[in-house]
């Protein structure tokens, strides 16, 4: 039931959004505290069809190298692609790719590390999954399939293997959701098909889950409010034209960077601190290409395009500031106590009598190595996530399992190889000997807006925003 109230002067409301793929962790919804497993509903998502082209999932052995390239599609329909090395080391990886969008057609692709992975000797295999949209659930319970199929796969293409001695999980953007939540306790416990991975590497990754729903409504009910066009209704149908014109002289895309208005500037410190507070290389991500995305996924659905039956976001607990002075000015406190508040439904992403969630929590429960890369200027899945991550792991005592590193690029997901590369070694490392590898400190608000922060393990050969780890 839909429950609605008015507290002056602030509307609230039941609450979401959409999300194609992700600030105070107030607003989320970690249903993880004792609610009553719910039967299984009956969803929009659970209504759609789906399916892949076999012809999309042949693949070759890359060029100077020789390997087994299997191919095929699973019982459940989701198509899927193994690669071995003839001199295979024991180590099979896992590729979690990220948000395919709302299309019918499945899709597999090569992980972005394949040609290191072959040339180290590791077998890897990866999932179109079942469905598309944003489903982590399929996204698990799909990807540990392959997992668990691995052996079976080979030795139906004529090659015997043992079982791996070792699983890790790498992903990306809702491919990190996916790692992430893959060694969670609860998908361990709840997850029909159950894989014990090893170690788990989130790139780029929606690691502070449902979170990144919140966030996105945030972001877009701040900038129709700083151009006094709403919202004044959830879910929220606006004019993001009529919205640009008052925020930007020059509105952002991928070929240029945006130039903010006065009024854009408000909404640029409103972002800077929902999406992680002040760092390098933001304000590039802010006038970026992403703005667009963001705001054409942001406060639209509260199902998440029907992953959910009931509507997930909301913005009760957030501040929306104006400014970079932590003070709250009488701007500011007007323009909190008038903007719309929406309220989530505690139960939208309630557990479920069978199985995981619809989107599988990141609680910060986990037991194996986990080390993330993070891109400071991501407006899309912001570093925010981090510190929601960390915090959590730090509540349940699993920080010592968690290293994570910030990377000063401006886009989502924007890792060089040997920035992936390293961070793969270095968690193998971490598995095989115990010994954690270094990191950096996400939640010192000092540490985070120094001008140097990133430079540790970012790769030195890029081109942008390097000169401060020059100096």
């Amino acid at each position: 039931m839909v429950f609605r109230k008015f507290l002056s002067p602030t509307l609230i409301l039941t609450s979401s959004l959409l999300l194609a793929a992700c600030g105070s962790d107030s607003n989320s919804n970690n249903n993880d505290s004792g609610t009553t497993p719910e039967a299984t509903p009956t969803r929009v998502q659970d209504a759609r069809s789906f399916a892949v082209d076999p012809a999309t999932l042949p693949f070759k052995s890359a060029d100077g190298t020789t390997t087994d390239a299997w191919h095929g599609v699973m019982d459940n329909g989701a198509g899927y692609r193994v690669e071995v090395p003839d001199n295979w080391n024991g180590v099979l990886v896992m590729w979690a790719h990220g948000y395919r969008g709302t299309g019918e057609e499945l899709t597999v692709s090569n992980p972005p590390m394949r040609d290191w992975l072959i040339a180290n000797n590791y077998a890897w295999a990866a999932s179109s999954y079942s469905k598309n949209y944003y489903d982590v659930q399929a996204g698990i319970e799909d990807t540990n399939e392959l997992a668990l199929k691995f052996t079976t796969i080979a030795a139906e293409n004529g090659r015997t293997l043992f079982a791996p001695h070792k699983t890790l999980i790498v992903g990306e953007s809702m491919g990190g959701h996916v790692a992430a939540a893959a060694v969670e306790q609860e998908t361990l416990s709840s997850a029909r098909n159950q894989v014990f991975y090893d170690g788990a590497l989130p790139l780029c990754g929606v690691v502070g889950g449902t979170h990144e729903y919140d966030y996105l409504l945030d972001v877009t009910f701040a900038a129709q409010h700083v151009a006094d066009l709403g919202p004044d209704s959830f879910p929220a149908d606006f004019d993001q034209a009529a919205i640009d014109a008052v925020l930007w002289n020059t509105v952002p895309s991928f070929a240029q960077q945006g130039d903010p208005t006065a009024e854009g500037l408000k909404l640029e410190a409103a972002v800077r601190v929902l999406s992680g507070g002040d760092r390098p290389v933001f304000e590039a991500g802010f006038r970026g290409g992403f703005y667009n995305v963001v705001m054409g996924t942001g406060g639209r659905d509260g199902t998440v395009n029907g992953i959910l039956e009931k509507d997930l976001m909301g913005n009760i607990g957030t501040f929306y500031q104006l400014d970079k002075d932590p003070l709250r000015s009488a701007e500011e406190t007007t323009f909190n106590n008038t903007i719309l508040r929406v309220e989530g439904d505690p139960a939208a992403n309630a557990p479920r009598a069978e199985g995981l969630r619809y989107f599988p929590e990141v609680n910060g429960q986990f037991n194996v190595p986990v080390l993330t890369l993070h891109g400071l200027g991501d407006l899309y899945v912001p570093f925010v996530h981090e510190q929601v991550y960390q915090r959590r792991a730090v509540a349940n005592g699993s920080d010592r399992l968690l290293v994570q590193r910030a990377i000063r690029a401006p886009s989502h997901c924007d890792f060089t190889d040997k920035e992936r590369n390293t961070a793969f070694s270095d968690l193998v490392d971490w598995v095989n000997t115990g010994i954690r590898p270094d990191g950096d400190n996400v939640l010192d608000a000092e540490k985070v807006a120094a001008a140097t922060y990133g430079c540790d393990f970012s790769d030195p050969a890029r081109t942008d925003f390097m000169e401060a780890c020059t100096l």
